[in-house]
């Protein structure tokens, strides 16, 4: 097709040829080679301006623009620098192609790791590890119920908020009670809620030494300072009564001589079992009936009114000393427990009124106990039928009962009194001799003691006219 000059195609591209070949020789450049056979033409659409449209990534010529109208010295067009040319790997599309290319969604190209090329890779946070993520709430939650230990603490310690003290509680505290057994005691008797914590208050204070013995009148519910402030004042003077126990006396009578003084309460019950001795240190192996033997007799100051309880509490406490204080080892040795000693003791005790006579009793039980002879005490029969004032009848002296030492070898099963110190201390310690008998001078002023059957015959024939 002709341009608008009147030369065709084929001689525009060989006047641009001549144009760059001169423009070579000027700067002085080798001459290009010939260029290669042209294509034959193709029709060509009319000219219109040339577009760029997008495709892909870069650009391409969509509409041909229309050529300067420049003209060189021959009379063509001048293209020389200013003329545009398709770049290579273009194509020509329509308008249509290029509206789809534009409204279509284009793919983003991707390294190859799947990120767009120029894109920041986003910083990752570092992955916490299940086990770290356990342990922090862990000790997160220890903290927790540490602070609120801590808080209960210091509320059951140092009470802020106020008590509400009720009632009237009368305290009585023992000499030479320790600052626990004080808040033991006022906690049994609902003074206080704990004797831990009163303890610990008295010991942050240094009040601990400073707790006095006595009678206290107190209240339910009262805080730990208030009591403190009462416990450290001296109390005011409190009214005792003595009551004397006498040696040898059994349960049943030292329950009468209460009855007698008006005293209340249930002295046989009380005196079932107790929690204040270790009964198997005394080589019991099954809880005795009773506390028969273990009932020191003593006179003791009691306040009044005299509860029974408190009676039993200071009998055991100084048996528990007095008992304590002996010298076994001769007892041991004869194999007999501390348990056999007391049973001992508590025969001397009914046997014989006079100091002097003890360890001679003693002596006759421990070699009747060597030699597998009865003991054949009256007081044992006695303590059996409950018979103490009058004669043993022939059908008592031959009673099955266990205590009965006629009839059975060995100790009878529990002491049948409550001795004194002094029938312990022979019990623990009898005299060395050969006596296997004896008897008690009339009006009980002392007792004769025979080595052999025929002398305890031939001293019974002289004392039988003899009378008080």
């Amino acid at each position: 097709m002709a341009d608008s000059g009147g030369r065709t195609a084929r001689e525009r591209e060989a006047a641009r040829l001549e144009r760059e070949r001169r423009r070579g020789a000027q700067a002085g450049e080798p001459p290009a080679s010939p260029p290669a056979e042209p294509a034959p033409e193709r029709a060509e659409r009319p000219e219109r301006p040339e577009r760029l449209e997008p495709l892909g990534g870069g650009f391409s010529l969509a509409e041909p623009v229309a050529p300067s109208r420049d003209v060189d010295d021959d009379g063509d067009p001048a293209t020389g620098d200013h003329d545009i040319e398709r770049a290579s790997g273009t194509r020509r599309i329509s308008h249509r192609e290029g509206l789809a290319s534009r409204r279509a969604p284009q793919p983003r190209a991707r390294s190859p790791r799947g990120r767009a090329p120029g894109s920041r890779r986003r910083p990752r946070a570092p992955r916490q590890r299940a086990g770290h993520s356990w342990l922090g709430r862990g000790v997160a939650l220890a903290l927790l119920v540490l602070a609120v230990a801590l808080i209960w603490f210091a509320v059951q310690l140092f009470q802020p908020f106020s008590t509400s003290p009720h009632g009237d509680v009368r305290v009585v505290v023992p000499a030479k009670s320790t600052s626990s057994q004080i808040g033991d005691l006022l906690t049994s008797d609902g003074v206080i809620p704990s004797s831990f914590f009163f303890t610990l208050r008295a010991t942050l204070a240094g009040e601990r030494s400073s707790l006095r013995a006595g009678v206290y009148h107190l209240q339910k519910g009262m805080s730990y300072s208030a009591v403190l402030t009462k416990l450290t004042a001296a109390p005011p003077a409190a009214k005792v009564s003595a009551l004397t126990i006498a040696e040898g006396r059994r349960r049943a009578q030292i329950s009468g001589l209460l009855h007698e003084q008006h005293i209340k309460g249930n002295y046989l019950a009380v005196t079932r079992t107790t929690t204040l001795l270790n009964l198997r240190a005394y080589g019991l192996r099954h809880p005795p009936p009773n506390l028969e033997g273990f009932l020191f007799p003593d006179t003791y100051q009691l306040i009044d009114p005299i509860k029974v309880s408190a009676l039993v509490t200071d009998q055991l406490t100084t048996f528990k000393q007095q008992f304590g204080s002996l010298n076994l080892r001769y007892a041991a040795r004869k194999h007999l427990t501390p348990y056999d000693v007391l049973k001992i003791a508590s025969l001397i005790e009914a046997e014989t009124p006079t100091a002097h006579d003890r360890p001679l009793v003693a002596s006759v039980i421990y070699n009747r106990l060597a030699d597998g002879m009865p003991l054949g005490l009256d007081s044992t029969t006695q303590y059996a039928t409950g018979n103490f004032t009058k004669p043993l009848t022939v059908s008592q002296l031959h009673s099955s009962s266990p205590y009965n030492t006629r009839t059975h070898t060995g100790l009878p099963p529990t002491p049948i009194d409550n001795p004194g110190l002094a029938s312990m201390q022979a019990a623990a310690h009898p005299a060395q001799t050969n006596y296997l008998y004896f008897f008690a001078t009339p009006c009980r002023r002392n007792s004769v003691f025979a080595s052999s059957y025929r002398q305890f015959l031939s001293l019974g024939q002289k004392y039988a006219a003899k009378h008080c």
